[in-house]
């Protein structure tokens, strides 16, 4: 019999971790926390140094007692949960559950999952990391302590069910900004002149475009159509002989083909570097993946996870192949730089490797980590095209070659500018500038994308003509545009990430469930695939906690808790010190001035009630929001808002009086979820529809265009149905009918390239 218990948090990370054990060892996952504070009560004694109440959740029971049947079998018990203070505060519940002393139960930590790190972590045990453990409790303790006794106070003064916390409460606050940011924009003029070259050079034709930069060798802004045409007044004679139209945002645009002659002034070629970006990290994978893949911050972490606890069950062989994906470092082993080199100087030569180390900017980062990496960076994407599927496949190229390339040359680009004066006004400069890479370096491997997307690019990569000083060009088809500065671009999630980072908002662990319950909790909705859009209770919430919880709703504040976290784990301050502080001098009394001072906030609709003339308000119930009379109880006068009326009566328009399957006709009712359909027999007839939405509708029409509704063999009429794994096509009377099939993947590529081409419209 095994003498050694092994516990870890995942099935699937002990799956593959007991492939490298020998048979004396028994591998068992806890599956996440088994003992947390109670959820009915705060369950903290604040008068007693803040000590916390833990009970052991009633679905982990099971486990628990799973853990200890084990733990009696087995003479010693390891502790193997990841490295960071959850997984720390959680192998110390572990102790405490078994009656095992921490101080002398060994604890194993590895940065990935491969043979050589466990045997590694076996042969060098450390105890639990009780300053760890406190960082953590301190945490959990402080968000307790905002969510309990900060949540009544909204559910008091705005409406029931709102909820406050720490972090989530700074991430809406940070939409809510950009939001009204967007709302208070007001669009500014410009023009932009710019004409097309045309010349020949060497037996070639040439044809380029030069935009208007300086007048009298400063920088010149246009700002309106009188300061367009003053300087076009001074290279045309006739300025009435300019066309104008509009483009397709209904900006003017002056046109003229006239010839007009320019000189070539000055020529400058310049060398620009390009430099590899660091090995990833959690907050800038999810950045990566979210714009090269459209990937949520949630779902590249599941994805992530899958790699590090990967096993492949065709072969039954146990590799994680990345290594921890919760980190703010840029380490990499040497271990990883000589395999990097290896790579590189087989498939791209020696001229191509640079090593490199990467400095973490991040405060308190844990440097004992490593970035994200593949586990064994000789295992190229290509070798696992077969065992991995479509997203798996897609995340570890993308590490895979950020990795590499971490490792390579500076890319080199000669950027070429030109500078041309017309005859008539040898005052102005028109400038072109266009980019040639003469050294790819590591850009022959990866490119890294950005996040702005109001950026234009003004630099031309084709190639251009040798021009002599003093040559004369001649110029066609001039074009002055009228601009509008845009609005700053929505959050979206990996935009959201980064500023989160660069603010000290939350840690590496904390960034995918912030997204995740600020959405699920209703104060915000994605708008389209990626863009984040505050919910008018964002709004009311924010101004509420911002005005009666300032300190607590302050970017520098909230990094200043984390950085307190930082002390605590390195045992510079204790967990009881910083709470009490926290408790006494800032939330105590925040909540003592919200309690006396603030008042009950009511949302006009600035619409008097027809009943009794009195305002009418916003209204919430279970049903969700409705509009009511100030006057209430004394007057019982409801009505639905305006944009929910529409809702209902399209709704109405495009369903009702169609022939329900189960009898009746179809008619539309509304519950506290949301808008659904029914029989119009009902009660009789208990039939229920789901309203589908616009993805749904758009992949049931692909495959009905694609004659995939009906089933080739049986005939069957075939209807997509949802499990937990996804969308799959099912005969209509599935399970009766034993008929069903995957979507095929070129079906869901089609959906996703239609979606873009909707939302792109929809922007416009």
């Amino acid at each position: 019999m095994a003498k050694n218990l092994v516990i870890v948090e995942s099935p699937a990370k002990g799956k593959t971790i007991s492939k490298f054990l020998s048979n004396d060892f028994t591998v068992v996952a806890s599956m996440g926390h088994i003992r947390d504070l109670p959820i009915k009560s705060i369950g903290v004694d604040i008068e007693n140094n803040f000590e916390p109440e833990y009970w052991i959740n009633d679905d982990k029971k099971k486990t628990v007692n799973s853990l200890l049947k084990l733990a009696k079998t087995h003479p010693k018990i390891w502790i193997a949960t990841d490295e960071d203070r959850e997984w720390e505060a959680i192998g110390w519940h572990l102790c405490h559950i078994l009656k095992q002393d921490p101080k002398k139960v060994d604890r194993i930590v590895f940065h990935e999952i491969t043979k050589k790190a466990i045997t590694h972590a076996i042969e060098n045990p450390r105890k639990v990391d009780m300053e760890m453990v406190d960082a953590q409790q301190a945490r959990r303790v402080l968000d307790r302590l905002v969510w309990y006794k900060v949540s009544p106070v909204l559910w008091k003064k705005v409406r029931k069910g709102l909820s406050a916390w720490r972090v989530q409460s700074v991430a809406v606050k940070l939409i809510v900004e950009k939001e009204r940011e967007i709302q208070n924009f007001k669009p500014v003029e410009s023009w932009k002149i710019s004409i097309l070259l045309s010349c020949e050079c060497e037996g070639k034709k040439y044809k380029f475009k030069s935009t208007l930069t300086k007048i009298d060798w400063k920088g010149k802004k246009l700002t309106s159509l009188e300061s367009v045409q003053k300087v076009l007044s001074t290279i045309y004679s006739d300025i009435t002989t300019l066309k104008e139209g509009k483009n397709k945002q209904e900006n003017i645009v002056l046109s003229n083909k006239e010839a007009l002659d320019f000189k070539l002034v000055d020529s400058v070629k310049k060398d620009s570097i390009r430099k590899p970006g660091a090995p990833f990290t959690t907050s800038t994978l999810q950045q990566e993946a979210a714009r090269k893949f459209g990937f949520w911050v949630k779902q590249t972490m599941m994805v992530a996870q899958r790699l590090y606890e990967w096993m492949d069950l065709w072969n039954g062989e146990a590799e994680g192949l990345i290594t921890y994906m919760r980190t703010d470092s840029f380490n990499l082993s040497d271990l990883a730089k000589w395999q990097a080199k290896d790579e590189i100087f087989k498939h791209f030569g020696k001229d191509y490797f640079k090593a490199r180390d990467y400095v973490t900017k991040t405060a308190g980062a844990q440097e004992a980590h490593e970035a994200i990496r593949p586990t064994d960076i000789s295992r190229n994407p290509e070798s696992l095209v077969w065992v991995l599927d479509a997203q798996q496949l897609k995340l570890y190229t993308l590490i895979w070659k950020r990795t590499v390339a971490s490792q390579m040359k500076n890319a080199v680009i000669e950027v070429t500018t030109f500078s041309f004066s017309p005859d008539k006004a040898n005052n102005q400069l028109w400038i072109t500038k266009w980019e040639v890479i003469k050294f790819d370096g590591f850009m022959k491997l990866y490119i890294e994308w950005n996040d702005d997307e109001n950026e234009e690019d003004e630099a031309d990569s084709s190639l251009l003509p040798n021009i002599n000083i003093w040559d004369n060009l001649v110029w066609n088809n001039l074009e002055a545009n009228q601009l509008f500065s845009r609005p700053p671009a929505r959050y979206t999630e990996a935009s959201l990430v980064k500023k989160m980072e660069w603010e000290g908002i939350g840690r590496p662990s904390t960034y995918a469930p912030t997204i995740d319950t600020i959405i699920n909790r209703g104060y915000i909705e994605k708008i389209t695939k990626k863009h984040l859009w505050p919910t008018e209770t964002a709004f009311i919430v924010t101004d509420f906690l911002e005005k009666y919880f300032p300190k607590m709703m302050e970017y520098k504040f909230t990094k200043a808790v984390e950085e307190e976290f930082d002390k605590i784990a390195t045992w510079k301050e204790t967990y009881v010190w910083m709470l009490e502080e926290f408790w006494n001098w800032t939330l105590k009394k925040e909540l003592e001035d919200a309690g006396a001072n603030a008042e009950k906030v009511v949302e006009k609709t600035w619409n008097q009630c027809p009943k009794c003339k009195e305002d009418l308000i916003y209204r919430f119930s279970k049903a969700g929001k409705f509009i009511g009379c100030s006057w209430y109880p004394e007057c019982d006068f409801v009505d639905q808002p305006e944009e929910e009326k529409n809702e209902m009566n399209a709704l109405k328009k495009k369903y009702e009086w169609q022939p329900c399957e189960a009898g009746g006709t179809i008619v539309v009712k509304t519950w506290r979820f949301g808008p659904f359909l029914a029989s119009s027999e009902y009660p009789k007839v208990k039939w229920i529809g789901q309203i589908k939405s616009d993805k749904d509708e758009m992949l049931e029409e692909l495959l009905k265009e694609k004659w995939m509704l009906i089933d080739e063999e049986s005939w069957e009429e075939m209807v997509v149905k949802n499990s937990r794994r996804g969308q799959f096509l099912a005969a209509k009377n599935y399970p009766k009918v034993k008929i069903a099939k995957n979507i095929p993947k070129n079906i869901w590529e089609e959906l996703n390239i239609k979606i873009a081409e909707k939302e792109d419209r929809e922007s416009l």
